[in-house]
């Protein structure tokens, strides 16, 4: 009998506890007040579909302003060739190297939904400025294709939107999408069922902003009006901000940790102020988390590269290992091996932006091809119509640039993908989050060195006599540029074999390992 009623009573703590779970989200989030939420009124479907919506007008906006970018700066600013792909290349390039930044204040000061938030104001006032130069008088762009005094303030008023745009950019990339998945808890079976649904219905949103962005806007911008196009980008933006902030009761929130690039810091400090120090020749010496400490996660073992960073992990006299030590001046071996990773990885990255510089491409000589190619479909009587050898458009048809745009494509879909699961897996684990940030990087790199390479081609081949980069496209020789990105992506591809082939992958232990043999594990953080 009483063995009856204790297994009635273990029975109904079990369904207490089943229930608890059901009834609350245990995964360290809170709700907007700071309270434990509550899973039936907060989290999951019912929140990311306000953070959707704000992903599919960021992306719209983006590849609207992106696409024909060149095309305004030559057309409306009146940029000569040369002046507008450097324009362009230095947004870019300031557009996808911001997300650093973003990443940092969301994980140490902000946190994901305010870091959003603020971002997507800053973008929203970009958009706003956008307009308003289309439209104020004071700020708009002198009208025809010549202008005999160009208007600085409107020159003024589109760059300052434009980069601010990149801000907001910048704030959304590295964290929009993790507050999406942050409404979804792991520990329950169908949220975590439900979150492989979100990325899915996450990547849509994305891509539908993308498809309209580079279509229906480039549409409005080439046969209606620039700046009707800047009221749709303002409008569909500003809806998305009020349906983001009319969600927030239903957020599940993750409050800032610290940035994971902190503890990099710390390992360059603590090396430096421990320069003189000798190092020991017994890497037991070094400073590790006590044993009482080790209860879970992965270690990395202590590696024979860049010994100068193991100074970090000294215990001087005054330092007692067993103590909470100032992380400024004494670090684990596991930072400093995290450190080393990070070092790792900079051959790689190195070689990898060629490749980004040819992307650049794309979005600057490709484009302007196109507009003064064809563009009508199927077949079309001209008559007699006389054209201006240098102003006029072609008559050829601007699918003929299909090739070129297909294997880009091809080669970005590959390299790309290729290059955001390398920095995922190779990163510290604590640095995970800031993978797509890595990626962005290179893009971001890339970006300032074409316009780099421009500059120095330009400057030598106008010493030779006449410059490969004229007023316009039919004035220039982009073949030969192509030519020479044609033959630096070769060398490159030879560079990023010897490269390759000498990288040595992330090898981790399970910190209950308390043995870590160094000629097995060297591999860690030995550079390429």
């Amino acid at each position: 009998m009483e063995q009856t009623k204790g297994n009635e009573m273990r029975n109904i703590n079990v369904t207490d506890d089943h229930d608890d779970d059901e009834k609350w989200v245990y995964d360290s989030s809170v709700d907007h007040k700071g309270r434990l939420p509550l899973r039936a009124s907060t989290g999951a479907w019912k929140a990311s579909l306000f953070i959707i919506a704000i992903e599919f007008s960021e992306r719209l906006s983006y590849f609207g302003i992106a696409t024909s970018l060149i095309i305004y700066l030559t057309k409306v600013i009146h940029q000569d060739l040369k002046t507008a792909a450097r324009s362009v290349n230095y947004w870019a390039g300031v557009t996808t190297l911001m997300p650093l930044f973003g990443g940092f204040i969301a994980d140490a000061y902000l946190g994901r939904f305010f870091t959003v938030l603020c971002s997507t104001i800053v973008y929203l006032l970009g958009l706003i400025l956008l307009t308003m130069s289309w439209f104020v008088p004071s700020l708009k762009a002198c009208e025809g294709d010549v202008c005999a005094e160009p208007r600085k303030a409107h020159e003024v008023a589109f760059f300052l939107a434009i980069y601010l745009i990149s801000i907001g950019t910048g704030g959304h990339k590295p964290s929009l999408e993790s507050f999406g998945a942050d409404q979804f808890d792991d520990d329950h079976p169908q949220e975590r069922k439900n979150k492989m649904s979100f990325f899915n219905w996450w990547n849509s949103g994305l891509c539908s902003g993308l498809l309209l962005g580079v279509t229906v806007i480039v549409y409005v911008q080439d046969h209606v009006n620039w700046g009707i196009a800047d009221i749709i980008l303002t409008v569909v933006m500003a809806s998305s901000l009020l349906i983001f902030i009319i969600g927030r009761p239903y957020y599940r929130y993750r409050m800032p940790s610290g940035s994971p690039l902190t503890p990099m810091l710390q390992v360059l400090v603590a090396a430096i102020s421990k320069r003189k120090l000798p190092h020991p020749s017994n890497p037991a010496d070094l400073y590790e988390v006590p044993n009482s400490q080790k209860a879970q996660g992965r270690l990395l073992c202590h590696t024979k590269k860049l010994k100068f960073l193991d100074r970090a992990a000294i215990v001087e006299e005054k330092e007692n290992s067993f103590e909470k030590q100032d992380p400024w001046r004494l670090v684990t071996v596991t930072k400093v091996e995290e450190m080393k990773l990070v070092l790792n990885m900079i051959p790689i990255w190195l070689a990898t932006l060629p490749f980004g510089i040819c992307v650049a491409q794309a979005a600057t000589f490709f484009i302007k091809q196109g507009v003064i190619m064809n563009r009508n479909i199927g077949e079309k009587r001209l008559g007699a119509v006389k054209k201006d050898p240098v102003n006029g458009s072609l008559s050829m048809s601007v699918f003929w640039l299909a090739p070129q745009f297909l294997i880009i494509g091809a080669g970005d879909g590959f390299a790309l993908v290729g290059l955001q699961e390398y920095f995922y897996d190779q990163v510290p684990d604590s640095m995970r989050s800031l993978g797509i940030a890595f990626y962005l990087s290179v893009i971001g790199a890339a970006n300032f060195l074409s316009s780099l390479l421009i500059t120095l081609v330009d400057h030598v081949t106008e010493k030779g006599g006449k410059s490969w980069f004229g007023k316009d496209l039919n004035s220039s020789r982009l073949d030969n540029f192509y030519w020479l990105l044609a033959i630096m992506t070769m060398a490159n591809l030879l560079l990023f074999v010897f490269v390759a082939k000498r990288y040595s992958y992330k090898n981790v232990q399970s910190l209950a390992v308390a043995n870590c043999n160094e000629d097995d594990h060297d591999a860690a953080g030995s550079m390429a």
